[in-house]
């Protein structure tokens, strides 16, 4: 699955894309002097001038399309207009949106648009992490290192760093330094860390 800190979504289709691979499908289109269009849908990019962007991200969802609810969700919380972005990602999540389960975990975490609730907190984390977010699945793995519960901890660890991130590894790589992980695990779970870094790279945008 995409990273997507790393992405962006196309406003016309709700697809999206990594970072690297839309670099390229730009450079393609530049290079070859071809009209711009997503690599998705083929329709030109959205202008924004008369609100076409905001009109087909409430056409999507109007569909029911996870991907723009979040999205709008977000958009409504990075303006600070929170109980809007609950109302946006709590729809998006009830369709199936691993990423705005993992926001509304943050946002019962710091009771920003809903009140402080942990339990609610950490069954958005658990929705999140089942649905394959890295992140969720390493703020799991303090939670339960919080609690003492090492060996736990450390599988929610190998699993968010075969996914790809970072900070699980580095968790790992210190306990495995404390005698709290065991050589296996971190041999593994940093050969399987390594091959997801690997299949985000692509040698022909790298030359």
């Amino acid at each position: 699955q995409l990273d997507l800190s790393k992405s962006s979504m196309a406003m016309c289709c709700s697809k999206t894309i990594c970072n690297g691979c839309n670099y390229a499908n730009q450079k393609r289109e530049f290079e070859g002097k071809l009209e711009r269009k997503c690599p998705f849908c083929r329709k030109p990019p959205p202008c924004d001038l008369n609100g076409e962007v905001e009109l087909n991200t409430m056409k999507r969802i109007e569909a029911n399309d996870p991907a723009a609810t979040r999205q709008k969700g977000m958009k409504c919380y990075n303006k600070g207009e929170y109980e809007s972005a609950f109302k946006y990602l709590t729809k998006a999540a009830e369709l199936g949106d691993y990423e705005a389960h993992y926001h509304l975990s943050r946002m019962y975490r710091d009771g920003r648009g809903v009140e402080q609730d942990s339990k609610k907190e950490k069954y958005h984390l658990e929705e999140a992490a089942i649905g394959g977010h890295p992140s969720a699945r390493y703020t799991l793995g303090l939670y339960e290192a919080r609690q003492f519960r090492f060996d736990r901890a450390t599988k929610h660890w190998i699993i968010s760093a075969n996914l790809g991130c970072d900070e699980s590894m580095d968790m790992i790589r210190e306990f495995y330094s404390k005698g709290a992980a065991s050589k296996e695990d971190f041999a593994a779970a940093l050969r399987a860390h390594q091959a997801s870094v690997d299949a985000t790279k692509s040698p022909q945008r790298e030359r």
